[in-house]
């Protein structure tokens, strides 16, 4: 591990012992001020620094995620929990809020029924599907050795899919140690969005549901409920979704800044207010329809899936190919990969040496 790096990860650690004390304050403030305006104001110190921390990395497998992390996740939770809202607000101790405050998770409803004892065969089926999306990451990795004679649009599919891959299995490991320490029964983050058959299927029950549930949260229902007396309950449920798309955008657009370091553009939030006003447009048309009519899953499928392809294509991408973000992240993971070579030999070497 070269000077840099070691830097880097000294930075990280830093950064998130600097977050967890945040967090710690942020848990003691708010059981001593009361919800409202005067918690919202208290909890405003530890916002502020949670927003800047990120700035101390420059790594895009460590920026990023921590970016996503704090500044998105954490602080609309903390704004959430201003006004006793949240998985924050219910949090039965200490360390279940700093588990919740500061990963990607979501603590699934309790359940009347026993639980049973060893493996199930959901989640036996999972951990194949983890490893299968392993292989096709590390396959995707070297397929980038062929870039140049690759076609522009295969390299993009290849980063659409290496992205995904790599999001989940990030959120993944983040999980693992509230699920194992804590004994969290957890929600799944993805939900094979491979499979959507609509957008709204895609966005609200298949791609990166923490972030869905914590936009319903903070935006959705709040928008959704200040238009229900002027339009009805069911219209504003379409701004609503709009809006929610928006500060998706907005907030995408921040992160995009933490890993690029360059100004935003605003591509990313039309490329997320567009797919907002499309399932708005899309909800409406069911329930005009009515279910009388149905395009086969397959059909839908595809044509959700080039929607998708195109407008990222369009405007989630570029963004983040002009600042060689595309190429950090190769060079980051080919150095993970040769780094955990490298390790796995030694320790390999090193067993053979004790017992030879």
């Amino acid at each position: 591990m070269g000077g840099d790096a070691e830097e880097e990860l000294k930075n990280f650690i830093q950064v998130w012992i600097s977050a967890l004390a945040a967090l710690a304050y942020s848990y003691f403030a708010s059981s001593a001020v009361p919800r409202g305006a005067l918690r919202l104001l208290s909890l405003l110190p530890a916002v502020l620094l949670l927003s800047l921390l990120p700035l101390r990395l420059s790594s895009a497998h460590l920026g990023g995620p921590t970016a996503f992390f704090l500044v998105w996740l954490a602080n609309f939770k903390l704004l959430l929990l201003s006004f006793h809202l949240g998985p924050l607000a219910d949090a039965p101790s200490f360390l279940h809020f700093l588990s919740l405050a500061s990963l990607p998770v979501k603590v699934k409803p309790p359940r009347d029924d026993k639980k049973v004892s060893g493996k199930s065969p959901k989640s036996t089926l999972a951990s194949v599907r983890l490893a299968i999306k392993v292989l096709i990451l590390v396959s995707i990795l070297h397929a980038y050795e062929y870039r140049p004679r690759l076609h522009e649009y295969a390299i993009l599919a290849l980063y659409c899919v290496h992205l995904y891959l790599e999001l989940e299995l990030v959120l993944a490991i983040c999980a693992v140690p509230a699920s194992a320490a804590l004994g969290f029964d957890l929600e799944r983050q993805f939900d094979e969005p491979y499979l959507a058959t609509s957008l709204q299927d895609f966005w609200g029950r298949r791609w990166n549901l923490m972030v869905s549930s914590i936009l319903r949260s903070t935006v959705y229902d709040p928008v959704r409920r200040r238009l229900a007396p002027l339009i009805g309950s069911r219209p504003a449920s379409l701004p609503a979704t709009v809006a929610a798309f928006a500060v998706s955008g907005v907030m995408h657009e921040a992160i995009y800044y933490y890993i690029t370091r360059a100004r935003p553009t605003g591509e990313v939030t039309w490329f997320f207010t567009l797919h907002g006003i499309c399932v708005a447009a899309e909800v409406a048309v069911k329930r005009w329809a009515g279910g009388r009519w149905r395009m086969h899953r397959a059909a839908s499928g595809m044509l959700t899936a080039a929607f998708l392809m195109v407008t990222g294509m369009r405007w989630f991408f570029p963004q983040l190919m002009r600042n060689g973000v595309h190429e950090k992240v190769i060079s980051e993971c080919y150095a993970i990969f040769h780094f955990g070579k490298d390790e796995l030999t030694r320790f390999i070497f090193h067993i053979k040496s004790e017992f030879m």
